[in-house]
């Protein structure tokens, strides 16, 4: 088969990107990217490229001089039931309307991070794509034999170029990632555990903390936890359609199935400086589901509310859900 040139990948990159920024693909459209990906390694480093690219592109569109706020703005909620199952809808155009601040750039050594609400996709030297979430922030480091990342904090997709010689190795906090090239986020938040999330591919993970600590290897729909109490790494199973919603952020969106109303808040405490208040203690309890707009924490408190049959009160910089 005739090796095609990196304009011809470039076309294909372009297009698959345009496919993905009209929604999330079947599972027909997957596979063939999966496919197309598997057939050449530039191929990764070249979507991730044209990817952050048109994030750009809907930011510029979004800043000049004939922006229509109503094409860009985020879809209306949907109408609220007990439980809400919403779909799994959205384009990457909405990520870049959190922080209005995506774009790509080549990373040597030096240190990245985002804002609060913030969302930007970078593309490293050897072709790898990094995508940070919000308050994330990174240090790079690559030499001759190993191409090095520090997470300091917060969540990041890594989309890894193959490269059997020179390991592609993630440190966050007490928990080190070594890769040849693969697909996996890591979140490293204050206060708790550092999780690790294989897209596709395999990647071995190590507590540093313990002398001696053998990796563990885990694949694609794996999960790999580190226990703040300093015991051994838990490799758990994750479904496809879990994965997705774990993926959400990319596109401007919080997933939640069956979480707490007190872990939702806490979780749009990560995108936005408008506070969620729940006043009573057994409400904080109720359980919730659905698709919301990260940088909307007021209309997400005001679906809920409508949900659950109880009542918001707005204020400047909070927003008060109460019976």
């Amino acid at each position: 088969m005739r090796r095609k040139s990196a304009d011809e990948i470039d076309a294909e990159a372009a297009d698959w990107a345009a496919r993905f920024d009209r929604g999330l693909p079947s599972a027909d459209d997957e596979q063939h990217f999966q496919a197309w990906l598997s057939e050449d390694d530039r191929r990764l480093g070249a979507f991730g490229r044209m990817r952050a690219i048109a994030l750009s592109s809907h930011k510029a569109r979004a800043l000049g001089a004939g922006f229509d706020p109503a094409i860009f703005a985020p879809a209306p909620e949907p109408a609220p039931s007990r439980r809400l199952v919403l779909g799994m809808g959205g384009s990457v155009a909405a990520a870049a309307l959190i922080g209005a601040a995506a774009g790509w750039r080549y990373l040597t050594r030096n240190s990245y991070r985002t804002a609060k609400g913030e969302m930007r996709v970078f593309a490293l030297e050897d072709g790898s794509v990094v995508t940070l979430n919000t308050q994330s922030r990174i240090a790079v480091d690559f030499s001759e034999q190993t191409r090095g990342i520090r997470l300091i904090e917060g969540e990041v997709l890594f989309d890894v170029a193959k490269n059997p010689v020179r390991p592609f190795v993630v440190a966050a906090g007490d928990t080190e990632v070594r890769v040849v090239g693969t697909s996996f986020t890591i979140r490293c938040i204050e206060a708790m555990p550092v999780q690790v999330l294989v897209r596709e591919g395999i990647v071995d993970v190590r507590r540093t903390d313990i002398a001696g600590a053998k990796p563990i290897r885990i694949s694609a729909n794996t999960r790999a936890v580190t226990p703040l109490d300093g015991g051994a790494l838990a490799a758990l199973p994750v479904a496809p359609i879990e994965l997705r919603r774990e993926l959400a952020w990319q596109d401007g969106r919080i997933s939640l199935e069956g979480q707490s109303l007190a872990v939702a808040v806490a979780e749009f405490s990560r995108y936005s400086d408008t506070r969620i208040v729940v006043d009573d203690p057994s409400l904080a309890r109720e359980e919730i589901a659905g698709l919301f707009n990260a940088n909307n924490p007021v209309g997400f408190a005001q679906t809920i509310a409508m949900s659950l049959n109880v009542h918001t009160r707005i204020e400047e910089g909070v927003v008060h859900i109460s019976r």
